[in-house]
């Protein structure tokens, strides 16, 4: 994009007025967590590139503006689905350094040291998002990969005005106790906090990108980059160094796959978690009988929090990195035959009980961002990715220009520990080196008759499987538009703790008490999720795109 134009752009989104509802194209969109990255990506479609030429423009594009989530310090995945109907997923999930160990986050008398998995270089996982979007561009990629970089390069270098929600991050981190790079993140040359409507420049992530630009994968895993970011750990207590990071490759994933009625769920894959959480959760939604269940009745709240807790006990049990746990039971736990077996367990009168000792054995019988993109041609790219926390470990090299993820608190801290509380203790999850953490990113596109129907994803930490499980479940079954299905109440059970998760208000006080009466813990949340997501309404020749009103920047683009 000329960047005169893209600042006139900027302009008029800074001082307009965000209407979250549908928008309408006819040719390819992109929808986004923030609106200047989606116009990013739908001008590289406009320019003749593909859904991947967008995708990696985009991400690129959301580390300059939208550095809580957007990044290149951290990872994700990618799930693809051609005009042909070929699919395909990849998995740039971050990494345990090599000298990792088990126990890393535990003392000397084998306690586990309160949020250490979370604070500081040590909960650093080694990142894979420039080394996703250079596997997924050679794959799929059409244009040049400097044309699809340059962008990012000049928002950084030429700056950009700063919204609102990101001049309230600025001013709460300018007076915080964070570390000196946080604190001055958000500010001017002379060390001046930036406000709202104020130009900000990224001049050292603008050289980081120059590097990626220039050199591809090798721009940020070699040379320069590489060199600075070992130098930074070493100096502060972290443990990545140059080999870690010269090891580092994304990997290409056959998808999992499943059904719902006419409609086929293509998804993400362990090490994300989110995919055969999914495709379960919906295939016992199919063995209910809905003439008889009102959306946001008490029965609909209760059978989807049951089946919520079965396939995150499921979740708990079984699911790590593949390339650990090469004898994870997918195809069991993604099987029809399965979700009938836990579904006939269910009691309708009352919450069964989450025992921590007997993980889905009992039922036989705080950042990430996600963007959404499709071309004219139909291919369609549902993208994930994180720094885990907002703004991951709050921390960075300042010659690097950006922030670095937490993500190796995703892995299970303390070996055999599992407890109501939530903890997790089980095997597939334990930290090793190399090994890739656990998530519940979930990328998916929903195909009918072979062609993309529904692109969607979100945010939020475990409540992200939950959530796109109820979008998904609100459009191919209760028929809702796409902004209704994503702006509509949602809940999250994950079996430990025992408790609903519910938006505050949109859950009617009769529901609740209701709720309470079966056995039902309760807690309150002002929202749940992110949802970002797109329709291909093939008979009338549109694509209709949806942004979370949650997203005080978030945006649809497409021409």
């Amino acid at each position: 994009m000329h960047f005169r134009k893209l600042l006139a752009l900027l302009a008029i989104l800074l001082f307009s007025v965000s209407i979250n509802a549908q928008v309408y194209h006819q040719n390819g969109m992109v929808v986004s967590d923030n609106q200047i990255a989606s116009e990013v990506g739908a001008e590289i479609l406009e320019q003749g590139g593909n859904a991947m030429d967008a995708t990696v423009a985009t991400a690129l594009a959301l580390a300059v503006v939208h550095p809580q989530a957007g990044n290149i310090g951290g990872g994700g995945f990618i799930v693809y689905l051609d005009a042909e109907g070929f699919s395909t997923t990849f998995d740039f999930r971050e990494k345990a350094p090599l000298a990792a160990t088990e126990d890393m986050f535990m003392d000397k008398n084998g306690e586990y040291i309160p949020m250490i998995n979370h604070n500081g270089l040590l909960a650093v996982g080694v990142p894979g998002t420039v080394a996703g979007l250079w596997k997924a561009h050679q794959k799929a990629g059409r244009m040049p990969w400097a044309d699809l970089v340059q962008p990012a390069v000049e928002l950084a270098e030429n700056g950009f005005p700063l919204s609102f929600a990101l001049a309230q991050h600025a001013e709460r981190y300018y007076n915080s106790n964070e570390d000196e790079f946080m604190r001055m993140f958000y500010t001017d040359e002379d060390g001046n906090l930036l406000g709202f409507g104020d130009i900000w420049k990224q001049p050292e992530l603008a050289e980081t990108l120059k590097r990626i630009r220039d050199n591809g994968h090798d721009g940020f895993y070699k040379g320069e980059t590489a060199r600075l970011l070992a130098k930074h750990m070493a100096e502060n207590g972290g443990i990545i160094t140059e080999e870690d990071l010269a090891k580092y490759e994304a990997i290409e994933r056959t998808p999992v796959k499943g059904t719902y009625k006419d409609y086929d769920i293509i998804s993400m894959p362990p090490p994300s978690s989110g995919g055969a959480s999914l495709i379960q959760m919906m295939n016992m939604m199919e063995q209910v009988n809905w003439d008889e269940i009102e959306f946001n009745s008490t029965e609909y709240v209760h059978i989807v929090a049951e089946s919520m807790r079965r396939a995150y006990a499921d979740r708990a049990e079984h699911m790590g990195d593949p390339d650990f746990n090469p004898d994870m039971p997918i195809d069991r736990l993604i099987s029809k035959e399965h979700a009938q077996n836990r579904f006939s367990n269910i009691d309708w009168e009352k919450a069964s009980p989450s025992d921590s000792s007997k993980f889905g054995q009992l039922y036989d019988g705080k950042n990430t961002t996600h963007f959404s993109v499709i071309d004219k041609e139909g291919n369609a790219v549902s993208l994930t990715y994180t720094l885990e926390w907002s703004y991951g470990a709050r921390t960075g090299s300042p010659e690097l220009g950006f922030i670095l993820n937490n993500e190796m608190g995703d892995f299970n801290p303390v070996p055999g520990l599992t407890n109501s509380r939530g903890r997790i203790g089980s095997d597939p999850n334990l930290i090793r080196p190399e090994k890739r953490m656990l998530s519940s990113m979930t990328p998916t596109i929903i195909a009918k008759d072979g062609k993309p129907y529904l692109i969607i994803g979100t945010p939020g930490g475990r409540t992200i499987i939950n959530t796109t499980f109820q979008t998904v479940l609100n459009v191919l079954e209760f028929e809702m538009p796409l902004d209704k299905a994503i702006e509509a109440m949602k809940i999250h059970h994950q079996w430990l703790p025992d408790r609903i998760l519910y938006e505050g208000d949109l859950l009617s006080p009769d529901t609740r008490k209701a709720l309470k009466a079966m056995g039902h813990n309760l807690e309150s949340r002002y929202r749940l999720g992110r949802m970002m997501g797109i329709i291909w309404d093939q008979e009338n020749g549109v694509f209709i795109g949806a942004s979370d009103s949650s997203s005080p920047d978030g945006g649809v683009a497409g021409y």
